[in-house]
């Protein structure tokens, strides 16, 4: 068995304009100060890396893990959910998936969607560059829209947007391949891989593509009201990454899952910081351990209430109470005997 990493920082909802959160060093020596071991950063995000220059410059991706080197840190992964999110998008969502790309290709779908496979190829080079094995994304949606539909969805609708789905994502999947990186679906509400049925309707329409994974993030879980532990025993094989969040879900007489269209303070179900919801991450480390998880437990900040330096500092400690440093022996050792094959028969009453 392996202890697993951490904690580690998903910098995305850390990234601001003012320091020291505006610069690599300025939020790596802030990270190194709470208690962290490592960053997972956004490929997205400029103020931490030029994904475009990371693609093409050893030199470049040796500066960024110095960087981190200098303030005690490592890299864990690069993150590229913004990338992925515009894959695949439907029409409804145009307008504001519009605000992730560059200004020249908003109001131009196919362009804005191809310009987001040429940075993941450019996320998978780079991550290899940087010393990577798993990246994590976002699947975009196609039928989103449709997961709940009145009228029923006609006939052929799902299947028609999976397999366009997996059409998109096969050569990125192959890139992946290319450069040894694994990319990790995060299983998330909005995105066509929301659950393990999705996922494994994708899986299967990429031909069960080896370097196609899972980031596990128990808050969507907890929100769609699915049992994230049976979730672990069945796609633990498939978990490269994994996002420490935390979640509640409180329904009423006035609302469940779908929310009532509320604000995130007013909904049933919310994202909290590590400790005030209700995931039992006694028992989602303790499966880690049993599955012999070899990656990163990384925090992602969200949460409704509490301040974000607090959910940081809080969460540094949390993860480090949680990790199971598992163990080298067996706990009843010391009362086994030697016994030899003819023993053995013996005991069992063979001649």
């Amino acid at each position: 068995m392996t202890t697993l990493k951490g904690p580690s920082l998903h910098l995305a909802q850390f990234g601001a304009d003012q320091a020291p959160f505006n610069t690599l060093d300025g939020i790596a020596g802030w990270a190194a100060r709470t208690g962290f071991k490592a960053l997972q950063i956004p490929a997205w995000d400029s103020r931490f890396i030029d994904v475009e220059r990371a693609a093409a410059s050893q030199d470049y991706c040796d500066e960024i893990k110095g960087t981190l080197a200098a303030h005690g840190l490592e890299l864990s992964e690069l993150t590229t959910h913004i990338f992925g999110q515009l894959v695949a998008v439907h029409p409804a969502y145009d307008a504001m998936c519009d605000n992730f790309a560059p200004p020249n290709l908003r109001g131009k779908p196919a362009e804005r969607t191809a310009w987001a496979l040429e940075r993941l190829r450019m996320a998978a080079q780079a991550s290899r560059r940087l010393g990577l094995s798993e990246m994590g994304t976002f699947s975009g949606s196609f039928v989103w829209p449709y997961l709940f539909p009145f009228p029923q969805r006609p006939e052929g609708l799902i299947e028609t947007a999976f397999e366009e789905l997996a059409r998109r994502w096969r050569p990125i999947l192959d890139a992946c391949d290319e450069h040894g990186v694994n990319l990790c679906y995060e299983i998330h509400p909005s995105e066509d891989l929301h659950d393990g049925a999705s996922f494994e309707r994708f899986y299967e329409l990429v031909d069960q593509h080896a370097r196609c994974k899972m980031l596990f993030d128990p808050s969507h879980l907890v929100l769609q009201q699915l049992d994230y532990l049976a979730y672990l025993d069945i796609y633990h094989e498939h978990i490269r990454m994994f996002h420490v969040k935390d979640a509640e879900f409180r329904p009423n007489g006035r609302q469940g899952i779908y929310g009532g269209y509320s604000g995130w303070m007013e909904r049933a179900g919310r994202f909290r910081s590590l400790g005030d919801g209700q995931v039992d991450f006694k028992a989602i480390f303790s499966k880690l351990a049993q599955y012999d998880y070899e990656g990163w437990a990384t925090l992602e900040w969200e949460c409704c209430l509490k301040d974000q330096e607090d959910g940081a500092r809080e969460g540094v400690d949390f993860i480090k109470r949680h990790i199971i440093h598992v163990t080298e022996r067996v706990f009843d050792d010391f009362a086994g005997a030697s016994v030899d094959q003819a023993q053995i028969r013996a005991m069992l009453g063979i001649a």
